[in-house]
C-alpha cells in the first residue's frame, strides 16, 4: 500500500477544506510547490494534486502553478479537478501529469473513459467515485446517482479505467476515521487497483487499511494537522 499525500491547490494557494465545501478552508500554505516538493524529500512516490478552483468552475486559473509542479517534482502526480471533457484531460496528459482523476465526467459519459484509455495507457485513466449514503453522488458531491460503488466500479473498469479513487464523502475532511465495509465491498467487486480517500486520521487507521488490498491511500487534513506524521506512517 503507498501513502499519497494531497495537495488541493485554491486561488494559488495549498488548502485543506472540510468534506469539500468552499469557504471551509482549515489549513492555507501560500507555495503549494514548495509543499509538493517537500512531500517528494519526505519520500513519496506520488503525489495527488486537486485544483479546487477548477472543481468550483475555473480550469484555467492554476494552469501555470501545475507546469511549475509538475517541471519542478520527479515524482508522478495524479491529478482531478475541473476535468469536463476529454480535451481537457489530453491537456494535462500531455503537461507530464500521469495520472488524470475523471469524476462527473466519466460517470456521466463512460465513452470518455473508453477513448481515452484506448489512446493513452489505461493507467493514465483514474476515475473517482464519491460515496455519500452509500450512493454514488456527482456534481461536487451535490448530486445522487442511482448506482452504488461497487456498480459503478464495475461499469468504469469495463470502460476501461485502470485505477478507481474511492471517496467516503461521509468522513471527508473530519479526521475522525472511516468505514473499512464500504472500501472492501468496491474491493470485492473490481480488479483494478483502487485507491482510499476520507476520513483517515491516525496509524490505527492505516493498518486497516493495509490489512486490505487496497492499492494506496490519499492523505490531507491529518498531515497538515499533524495527526499523522508522515515518516512514521512510511515506516508503517
Amino acid at each position: 500500500m503507498i501513502i499519497i499525500p494531497a495537495v488541493d491547490i485554491k486561488n494559488g494557494k495549498c488548502v485543506q477544506l472540510v468534506q469539500g465545501k468552499p469557504g471551509t478552508e482549515q489549513v492555507i500554505i501560500d507555495n503549494p510547490v514548495e509543499v509538493a516538493l517537500s512531500w517528494q524529500e519526505k519520500g513519496a512516490r506520488m503525489l495527488h494534486l486537486i485544483d479546487l478552483d477548477g472543481a468550483f468552475g475555473d480550469n484555467r486559473h492554476n494552469q501555470d502553478l501545475i507546469k511549475s509542479m509538475v517541471g519542478e517534482l520527479s515524482i508522478p502526480i495524479e491529478m482531478g479537478g475541473g476535468i469536463r471533457s476529454k480535451e481537457d484531460a489530453i491537456k494535462l496528459l500531455d503537461m507530464g501529469i500521469k495520472r488524470v482523476i475523471l469524476g462527473t465526467l466519466a460517470i456521466e459519459n463512460p465513452d470518455v473513459v473508453k477513448e481515452l484509455s484506448w489512446e493513452f495507457e489505461s493507467d493514465s485513466i483514474m476515475v473517482a467515485l464519491d460515496s455519500k449514503d452509500s450512493q454514488v453522488v456527482v456534481r461536487g458531491w451535490t448530486e445522487k446517482t442511482k448506482k452504488t460503488v461497487p456498480q459503478m466500479g464495475k461499469i468504469m473498469q469495463e470502460a476501461g479505467a485502470g485505477s478507481i479513487l474511492f471517496t467516503n464523502v461521509d468522513f471527508e475532511g473530519l479526521l475522525e476515521g472511516f468505514q473499512l465495509k464500504p472500501l472492501q465491498e468496491l474491493l470485492d467487486a473490481v480488479d483494478i487497483p483502487v485507491v482510499y480517500a476520507g476520513g483517515v486520521s491516525s496509524l490505527e487507521d492505516l493498518k486497516l487499511l493495509a490489512e486490505t488490498d487496497v492499492y494506496g491511500v490519499v492523505i490531507g487534513s491529518a498531515l497538515y494537522k499533524g495527526k499523522i506524521n508522515f515518516e512514521e506512517a512510511l515506516r508503517l
